[in-house]
């Protein structure tokens, strides 16, 4: 017998919980911020070099200079953060670069964020190979 009280049913099955609010359920993004906040610890101020959510990157080749950027990041209390790490990130960018191979696809992330941001033109110079750094050239990849 149904009573006023019981929740709607879609079938036979059990009724629908109908107080449970979807607004509290987990997203996607909280999921991401969860899985980086596992990487740095801050009550202990460590991080985490072997969260999976680094990717493997700080056992690479390319490892002290992931660490020494992401490091540098991580305690960095310039406004806006990090501003005082990019020669770090420079010098990870640098590595990468170094060793295609490995890196390939931080490489094709980087060219993306370049070409969406704009900054290709203001680094290169433009579209000449003028202004073009010598030792990499990304533009017919």
């Amino acid at each position: 017998m149904s009573t006023e009280k019981d929740a709607p049913r879609t079938d036979d099955s059990e009724p629908i919980d109908s107080s449970i609010d979807t607004a509290e359920l987990p997203t996607e993004e909280d999921t991401q911020e969860s899985e980086q906040a596992q990487a740095f610890n801050p009550e202990t101020g460590e991080i985490n070099w072997d969260c999976p959510c680094l990717g493997g990157m700080a056992h690479g080749t390319c490892g002290g200079e992931f660490k020494a950027a992401f490091s540098c990041f991580v305690y960095s209390e310039e406004e806006p953060k990090g501003m005082d790490c990019v020669e770090v990130f420079k010098a990870m960018q640098e590595c990468f670069r170094a060793h295609p191979e490995e890196y390939a696809d931080e490489l094709d992330e980087e060219e993306e964020e370049e070409e969406t941001d704009g900054e290709t033109d203001e680094e290169t110079g433009g579209d000449t190979d003028e202004g073009a750094s010598s030792d990499v050239d990304v533009s017919d990849n």
